[in-house]
């Protein structure tokens, strides 16, 4: 199937499938017009790469867990290294969640601070190697806000 059909069968722009196929996630062979030409299966590859992302994984990942999907879902079946894929991901996740609370911990306090009118840099929580310390949060090019 060409292009224009798999986009609209699968609801995802021409530049998005695309996209995918730059990534490794989906294939395609070139008629010899140059049109792109699709397997009967791409729309529920299609599917399964949109559930994944919306999993939360990158397309790197993706490439890696595709072969071990099943069904539009898609279901993930048993492969080498799934677990493994799966407990990164998670484990980046998580570290990608401690940086927003710290985020939020900081805009926090400088909501506290400008309500209570008087705004002043937060701390904030750095780690080097196995050290954890903590750092003033430094204003943009080094200078404060103007009125603080």
């Amino acid at each position: 199937m060409l292009i224009g059909e798999l986009a609209r069968r699968s609801s995802v722009s021409t530049r998005l499938l695309r996209y995918y196929e730059a990534q490794g996630l989906l294939t395609s062979v070139r008629l010899p017009n140059g049109y792109r030409d699709y397997a009967d299966d791409a729309p529920m590859i299609v599917a399964q790469i949109r559930g994944l992302l919306a999993a939360g994984l990158s397309t790197e990942v993706i490439r890696e867990l595709l072969p071990c999907a099943a069904g539009k879902q898609p279901r993930l079946t048993s492969c080498p290294d799934l677990v493994g894929i799966l407990r990164e991901t998670l484990r980046d996740i998580d570290e990608r969640m401690e940086v927003l609370d710290r985020n939020r911990q900081a805009l926090i306090r400088y909501l506290d601070a400008a309500e209570a009118g008087q705004v002043q840099p937060p701390t904030a929580t750095s780690r080097r190697g196995s050290r954890r310390r903590t750092v003033p949060v430094r204003w943009k090019r080094g200078r404060k806000p103007s009125g603080v």
